[in-house]
This record gives C-alpha cells, structure tokens and sequence, in this order.
C-alpha cells in the first residue's frame, strides 16, 4: 500500500466508481445492492460528479491507493429548503484496506466539508446494528439517535 490520497471526483473517475461500487457490493451484505447491481452506469455516475460542481451541499470523496480507488465517501442532501441543512453521510472501503484509519478520515474530512459549506448543520446516517465495523466507526465521530423500537 503506497500513500493514501483523498480528493474529490472529476467525471474521468465515472468508470472506475462504477467498477468500485460493483465490486465492494459483493463484499459485503451490508450494502442497499449486491455485486454488479450497483444502480448507475458510467455516464449517470459521469453526470452526477458534474452536478456535484459547485453544488454547496453534496459532495463525494474519493481515497485511493495509487490509481485505484479503495473508498468512497458522499453527504448528499436535499435542495428543499426546509431539509437541505440535513446531510445524509455514505461511505464504504473495500474490505482488504478496512481497519487502517481510511474510514475515520474520510468521515472527518465530510464533518470539515460540511462545517465549511454554510449550510450543513446536522449529518444523518443509516447502519444495521450487525455491522459492528461500521458502528465501530461511526460512534467516535457522532451521538447515535436510534429509532428502534
């Protein structure tokens, strides 16, 4: 593993997030898709990375290892008024890279992003309470509000 780099996508990268999205989907059941099943091709993910310029509350982060992307990271948000403030947080490293720290700094580096945009003031996440890794994770950076019954 060379240095990690963290930046955010320019379209060229639609490929190579489809590619990634595919893949980390069959390693995990921890995902809303499977292996292969991720729901955009490479000119939806290419047009979403260009809506993502200068958009104020949506973002998407990218850590590679070399020329390969081992992560991604995104707070998207709505553009109505009433909830644009509130960002929901996604984020997966593929498996062989988990437990190095990649997902504690993508996750701080989305908290500056939002704490900077002027509109972000609360971060909403989702998890199944079996994905300890990920529970793991989130509880270092933020106060859990559970909706279980």
């Amino acid at each position: 593993m060379g240095e990690i780099i963290y930046r955010n996508p320019v379209p060229e990268d639609a490929k190579k997030i489809v590619d990634f999205y595919n893949y980390v989907g069959g390693e995990t059941s921890y995902l809303s898709f499977e292996k292969d099943e991720y729901p955009m091709y490479e000119k939806e993910q290419a047009d979403e990375i260009r809506g993502l310029a200068g958009n104020e509350n949506n973002t998407m982060l990218l850590a590679l290892d070399e020329e390969e992307i081992i992560g991604i990271a995104t707070i998207h948000s709505s553009h109505k008024i009433k909830s644009r403030h509130e960002g929901e947080l996604g984020i997966v490293v593929a498996q062989k890279y988990q437990g190095q720290g990649i997902g504690s700094r993508m996750i701080q580096m989305l908290i500056d992003w939002c704490k900077g945009n002027g509109v972000t003031t609360r971060i909403r996440l989702d998890t199944r309470t079996d994905n300890t890794m990920a529970v793991s994770l989130y509880l270092k950076f933020f106060r859990l509000e559970s909706m279980m019954g």
